[in-house]
């Protein structure tokens, strides 16, 4: 396969993955129509991003284990027709329960490419070319979440709630059609099953098997591990479980500011809901910023046999920009204060998040090579709890505390949560060298 038809899939994936996480935070507009039309509070309305998320987190725990059976690509083909399927009846939802349902199964469909995404691009490239598109493919589910409200301020500013979900239902069948035309088969060991079998039906000759079909582990059998694995992790081991509820606190705030950036720009400046949008390019604009730093992050790790340990460095910077960002923005969110101040305070915010999350992703696989997974999938699961819960919150915490009040109780949590790289980074190996699951 030629080096351009690779980057060809790789964006067609990142676009799947942008899509995905794009619609978590597109609901966060349509609260106010969602409101009127089903005569139901605030709370209930703010359901339609915690239940996506949630489906997101619990989602990876099922599909993982399906896409090593069946192979990726039809894992990403039914699972995307449900998630256009199931985005068409939450446009077209007659009342609360069946919005607030099938918000759940879109997430849930959708996690594919939270859960999947990550070995096509391993099975694409190898560890010496690997680190670039993994940096793309990263980078795209953490811009999702701050286009999606830009996308919905500018459709709720100029028309009903619904059109929100029915342009998801178009941006879905074009990512569809794209898969189905330019994404192929990449898990190596289904390609040769598939080969094998082929050859033994045209040949006859039963000699040809390829070495999964000898396997004895059902399907069921198969899953059961793959959501039993990850919490016997977390609970035996506080490293991959602090580095998870770091990650959950940082992604918990990233989505709160879907509820607090309308308090901040809207109540604070006047701004109308397509203006208030617009604030989250400064989120965007960090994430970007972060990405273009991955080269320099690549060569500084590119040293021979760098112990895991190594990854956390680049966690330590954005351990730093995180606090720094929110008390910036916490004191900067006083209407006397010109607006741009607040979006240019969540730059850094974006690329720290950006930072702290390729920390985490790259020590936790490396660290945990064994079940590295595993480990990933306990971490999916903890940090998006955290974001389905954060926005259920964060207005009347808001409200309670005030802007400057809320932001810098935020930012003090990511302070206190600032020294888990650091201390990782010194005793790290020490943990490894007595644990069951970690790579020695």
């Amino acid at each position: 396969m030629t080096k351009f038809k690779k980057w060809v899939i790789i964006l067609v994936i990142c676009t799947g993955g942008l899509c995905a996480t794009c619609a978590s935070s597109m609901a966060g507009f349509t609260e106010a129509g969602i409101s009127d039309e089903f005569h139901v509070g605030k709370e209930v309305a703010i359901l339609g991003i915690s239940l996506y998320v949630l489906g997101l987190g619990v989602g990876p725990l099922l599909v993982g284990p399906l896409s090593e059976v069946y192979g990726r690509r039809i894992v990403y083909l039914v699972s995307y027709t449900l998630f256009c399927a199931f985005s068409f009846a939450v446009a077209f939802a007659p009342n609360i329960a069946v919005y607030a349902i099938f918000r759940f199964l879109t997430g849930f469909s959708s996690s594919t490419f939270l859960s999947v995404a990550g070995g096509t691009v391993s099975d694409l490239f190898d560890d010496e070319q690997v680190a670039t598109p993994l940096a793309v493919y990263t980078v795209a589910p953490f811009i999702g979440p701050a286009t999606g409200p830009l996308i919905s301020g500018f459709i709720n500013q100029n028309a009903n709630w619904r059109w929100t979900y029915r342009v998801l239902i178009i941006w879905t069948f074009v990512e569809l059609v794209l898969i189905f035309v330019l994404v192929p088969e990449t898990f190596v060991p289904v390609i040769l099953r598939r080969k094998a079998q082929r050859l033994r039906k045209e040949t006859t000759d039963q000699r040809y098997w390829a070495s999964s079909e000898r396997r004895k582990v059902t399907m069921i059998r198969a899953i059961v591990l793959s959501c039993y694995v990850p919490f016997v992790l977390m609970a035996k081991e506080y490293m991959a479980l602090l580095l998870s509820l770091w990650a959950a606190l940082i992604l918990g705030i990233q989505y709160l500011t879907f509820q607090a950036f309308p308090i901040i720009f809207e109540e604070g400046h006047g701004f109308s809901v397509q203006s208030t949008g617009l604030s989250f390019i400064g989120m965007g604009l960090g994430f970007v910023i972060g990405l273009l730093c991955q080269p320099l992050v690549n060569r500084y790790v590119q040293i021979a046999n760098p112990p895991p340990e190594i990854r956390l460095v680049i966690g330590m910077w954005g351990a730093v920009l995180i606090p720094i960002s929110l008390f910036w923005l916490a004191f900067t969110t006083y209407p006397h204060v010109h607006w741009v101040v607040p979006i240019i305070a969540s730059i850094p915010f974006g690329t720290g998040t950006l930072f702290c999350f390729s920390c985490i992703f790259t020590y936790l696989v490396t660290a945990y090579r064994p079940i590295a997974a595993s480990a990933m999938s306990a971490n999916t699961f903890v940090r998006t709890a955290s974001a389905a819960a954060f926005p259920l919150f964060a207005d009347q915490m808001y409200r309670r505390l005030g802007t400057v009040g809320a932001t810098a109780l935020l930012a003090g949590l990511t302070t206190l949560a600032a020294p888990i790289p650091f201390v990782f980074y010194r005793i790290g190996a020490r943990l490894r060298a007595r644990s069951q699951f970690a790579h020695k």
